[in-house]
């Protein structure tokens, strides 16, 4: 609440020196916090554009990523909050993250995007309900800060149950399902184990109790 930009409450950490005479670089030393797309995933491009923001307008030192989930730009001054803001939303189209007493920034685990053991979209329930909470995000509102996560099965990636007060964790609800044909196929090498990632080396006899059986995450099979 000490500085931020205009409209906002949340996104904008005001840090100052308690002795801005003796260390006049470091007077305001102000954590902007950025909203994490869902699962964390960037191009390049769009990264080197963020550190671009940063470099010319903030110390260049970032955090990728925090417990909150988002990205950290960490030292800036309260002249260039607004500049540093108007950058992200009008050239990136990207917004600020929570922080302060509300709802701080969903996050989730990449889910169904690359994760075989995923049991729901986390990423499209973590984006639904970062757009329907926006406000939450924004202006602060509750006594203390609050969390939810996105854990799509019970590895818990995100570390949901440890670091929210809601936590979302996908679980297998029905049977377990075992392609016969295809575990025979694996057996006999007619499909490489792990998608050939082990070619030209020789692992020994294959051993379905430890490689697929011991492997399961809820020891159901």
């Amino acid at each position: 609440g000490i500085v931020g930009v205009f409209g906002y409450g949340g996104g904008v950490i005001g840090r100052y020196c308690d002795q801005p005479g003796m260390f006049p670089g470091v007077a305001h030393f102000h954590t902007v916090r950025v909203a994490q797309p869902a699962g964390k995933y960037y191009t390049a491009e769009y990264l080197r554009k963020l550190c671009d923001i940063w470099d010319l307008r903030g110390s260049g030192v970032t955090n990728m990523h925090g417990s909150t989930g988002d990205i950290i730009f960490i030292g800036t001054t309260t002249p260039q909050i607004e500049e540093i803001f108007f950058d992200l939303t009008h050239t990136m189209n990207q917004d600020l993250g929570g922080s302060g007493s509300n709802l701080r920034t969903p996050a989730d685990c990449l889910g169904q995007s690359r994760c075989e053991y995923a049991c729901y979209d986390t990423q499209a329930l973590c984006h639904t309900l970062t757009n329907d909470c926006q406000d939450e995000l924004h202006r602060p509102a509750f006594p203390y800060k609050f969390k939810f996560k996105f854990d799509g099965c019970p590895n818990c990636c995100v570390a949901s149950i440890a670091r929210a007060d809601i936590s979302f964790i996908g679980t297998w609800k029905d049977n377990i399902r075992i392609d016969q044909e295809a575990v025979q196929a694996y057996i006999g090498g007619e499909l490489a184990p792990n998608a050939g990632a082990h070619s030209g080396r020789d692992w020994g006899k294959f051993d379905i109790q430890k490689e697929v059986i011991g492997l399961c995450p809820t020891k159901c099979m």
